[in-house]
């Protein structure tokens, strides 16, 4: 397996995609959501995907927009039209909805909690279990800890300014992460009232 997980900033970065259906407009939607210019070869497509500002071009146009992308996702259930542009890709960045081996990118399914991002591949072994881990971490993770995301943010630029080394402001960060008076704030939601209570223990020290 020469799977590995990566975020890429996709911001203004050109994706093609090829096909306009449940698959294709899952993924031109996750790519603008990422600030991506976004083509879609195909007949026709959603309103809302023009809306949120993707553009549709014909199948005959696939080499032009094959050249222009850099990224380029194949989620059409034309097979001949996939394969097509997976040679016009040549060596881009390339994500087979259709045949995962065939591409260089997976595209995970993802989804936030608070600023958390997750992603869960399964090595294409089964997108319903995907599904279905999802929902279990989701019943895990609370909303103290998406909290918990904040407050070690603001802590550690804090640090940066108050305490030399990185060693110790790891250590600082794990006696937070254990202090059962953030965790009781933290937990009534009581951010602002935790980031004071950081303030006078960085400050006393």
């Amino acid at each position: 397996m020469g799977w590995t997980p990566l975020f890429l900033d996709m911001k203004d970065k050109k994706v093609l995609i090829v096909g306009s259906g449940e698959v294709g407009s899952r993924r031109a939607i996750r790519f603008l959501e990422a600030d991506s210019q976004v083509i879609i070869l195909g007949n026709q497509i959603d309103p809302e995907l023009l809306a949120k500002g993707a553009s549709l071009k014909p199948p005959q146009e696939a080499g032009k927009w094959a050249k222009w992308a850099d990224l380029v996702v194949v989620a059409s259930g034309d097979s001949k039209l996939n394969e097509l542009v997976t040679d016009l890709a040549g060596d881009k960045l390339l994500n087979r909805a259709d045949q995962p081996d065939e591409g260089n990118v997976i595209v995970p399914s993802s989804f936030f909690i608070g600023d958390v991002q997750i992603s869960i591949f399964t090595q294409k072994k089964s997108p319903l279990m995907a599904r279905e881990i999802r929902k279990k971490i989701e019943k895990v993770i609370t909303v103290e800890d998406v909290i918990q995301l904040d407050l070690q943010n603001y802590t550690r630029k804090i640090l940066k300014d108050k305490v030399k080394g990185q060693k110790n402001r790891r250590t600082y960060l794990y006696q937070l992460l254990e202090d059962e008076k953030i965790k009781k704030l933290l937990n009534e939601g009581k951010i602002e009232e935790a980031k004071s209570y950081v303030d006078e223990m960085i400050n006393s020290r």
